[in-house]
């Protein structure tokens, strides 16, 4: 709807610390309906911050193409007539090569043709991926936003933020995640780790470990197709990763798209998984999504109800695949609706691996059960960033716990929950929240703003966002009935692995998180609970 808000957001820390390039993106998701909120790295929002804006709130729709130039304090919509059509790297080329070196924020061809899953594409290789927020640019006929600015940021203490620069430092050094998991191999060395789990999800959630992962792991891209390393503004980990097959180059494939494009689609062709990745960024998919809706497709196929060329295994056309979803051709029109809009289609709803509406990633919540609810609970949907419940359960970070059971699990999921949110209302990279604990970002936002919070505010305000998503939600007609997990997941065991032989229990984890965040038995915020997080009750009754 023209009247729908496209959001783009720094943070308080932008452009202070390391990694604090980063922004969100926030609107009403086209493709779950609920509040979404994706983030992005790069260089983006450190560019939108010295061109001397906090943030952009764009409404309406204009009645022909445009995108929004941005340049130290200043702003002009301008047309993009010219640009309409092009790919994301392309729009870019031509924005810098009419106002130099601008950071640009675009959609393709995807958030052109409404894909629901179509991402914003930033700085080249960087994507605000979920929830299909490209599709609200698209409707808003809003190509893309360049930016450029030469303004700084005002420090309250700029020799306190010096002065802890080096415990910084020292502290991402000193994980083994931050410090030299995601250094060596990137978000890649997930591969292996999962699979040994038995829960790297194989063709559509059928499987938990898949049979071929040693073509397609971190050290496979190491010996395959890596050329260097990458990072984003201000960032010490440098988890991307260049890469380059023998017909094109580029980012990536991250851990995710891996998956997706591999053990998701029973493929063990790394060069066509990451010539997949490629094309997704070139074009503006979400490549959790895209994979995921393909391997729904495949089982409808599988099942004879569903007419296209989709096959387990097959890596041949699976760029002609993507791109068909891109322009929404043929049977990609259907595969454009998401997994439960396509199963719903077709008559099988329960074999759309996804919670209200939003793809699954990678981690099969069979053998994690936190995650399991993390997934179930998730303000956006079917996702794993809310709440990385991987930490705990499979990384033992902070702390290690049991993955198959249930006890704790409430508690801690909404622990990590209220932190996550607050994390991404700093906008930081999520991976300083293994290196750092709360009373860390608590005195990097009072040094850089010159607020006396202390751990016990930073943590009500990531309880008061979550609630909050939780009213818009439930606004919005979500139910407690919406937080549910594919039957699968409840009542099919996996065959073989270290996951195998369960379930999730669901139901004792639900009612016990309900009573942790103080809402009553169908997910309500109790009007305690309200008083207590300042929400005035009247917002939404």
């Amino acid at each position: 709807a023209p009247d729908n808000p496209l959001i783009f957001m720094n943070g308080p820390l932008t452009d202070t610390i390391m990694t604090s390039g980063r922004f969100q993106i926030i609107s009403r998701s086209p493709l779950t309906g609920t509040i979404c909120s994706s983030s992005s790295g790069g260089v983006f929002g450190a560019a939108l911050k010295k061109a001397g804006f906090d943030g952009v709130i764009i409404t309406g729709r204009a009645a022909e193409p445009v995108y929004l130039f941005i340049e130290n304090g200043n702003f002009e919509l301008k047309s993009a007539d010219r640009l309409w059509g092009e790919n994301c790297p392309a729009t870019r080329k031509k924005l810098q090569q009419e106002h130099g070196n601008v950071s640009v924020a675009s959609i393709g061809p995807a958030g052109e043709n409404l894909v629901l899953y179509a991402a914003v594409m930033n700085d080249r290789d960087r994507a605000a991926g979920r929830g299909g927020l490209g599709a609200v640019m698209g409707a808003k006929n809003l190509k893309a936003l360049a930016v450029k600015g030469k303004g700084e940021v005002e420090l309250h203490d700029r020799e306190g933020l010096n002065a802890i620069q080096p415990l910084l430092d020292r502290l991402v050094d000193k994980n083994p995640i931050t410090g030299k998991a995601l250094q060596l191999l990137g978000t890649a060395v997930l591969v292996d780790i999962i699979n040994d789990h038995g829960m790297l999800a194989t063709r559509n959630f059928r499987r938990g470990q898949f049979n071929d992962v040693d073509g397609i792991n971190g050290d496979k891209i190491h010996e395959l197709i890596l050329r260097g390393k990458s990072a984003c503004y201000k960032c010490p980990i440098a988890c991307g990763r260049s890469t380059a097959t023998a017909r094109h180059q580029g980012e990536g494939p991250e851990f995710e798209t891996i998956w997706a494009f591999g053990p998701q689609l029973g493929i063990n062709d790394l060069p066509a998984i990451t010539e997949a990745n490629y094309l997704c960024n070139e074009l503006g998919l979400d490549t959790i999504s895209t994979g995921n809706t393909i391997g729904c497709g495949m089982e409808l196929v599988e099942e004879g109800i569903f007419t296209a060329p989709l096959k387990w295994g097959n890596a041949a056309n699976l760029a002609q695949v993507v791109e068909n979803i891109a322009y929404r051709r043929n049977y990609g029109d259907d595969l454009a609706l998401g997994s439960k809009r396509l199963a719903e289609k077709y008559q099988r709803p329960q074999i759309a691996m996804q919670v209200k509406g939003m793809e699954l990633p990678a981690y099969d919540p069979r053998g994690a059960q936190g995650q399991a609810l993390a997934y179930a609970t998730s303000n956006r949907g079917g996702c794993h960033i809310y709440a990385y419940m991987i930490g705990p359960e499979i990384l033992g970070q902070p702390v290690k716990v049991d993955r198959f059971k249930t006890s704790g699990k409430a508690e801690l999921t909404v622990l990590m929950q209220d932190i996550s949110a607050l994390v991404d209302s700093l906008i930081l990279c999520r991976f300083l929240q293994f290196s750092f604990g709360i009373g860390t970002f608590r005195k990097l936002l009072n040094l850089v703003t010159g607020s006396r919070l202390d751990d016990d505010d930073l943590l009500k305000i990531g309880k008061r966002i979550y609630t909050l998503e939780r009213i818009y939600n439930i606004r919005a007609g979500f139910t407690s009935r919406d937080d549910m997990l594919p039957e699968r997941f409840l009542t099919e065991t996996l065959p073989e692995g270290p996951s195998r032989n369960r379930t999730v229990d669901l139901k004792t984890m639900l009612q016990r998180y309900y009573q942790v965040r103080g809402w009553d038995s169908e997910g309500i915020p109790l009007a305690s609970t309200l008083t207590e997080l300042g929400i005035k009750e009247s917002c939404w009754k």
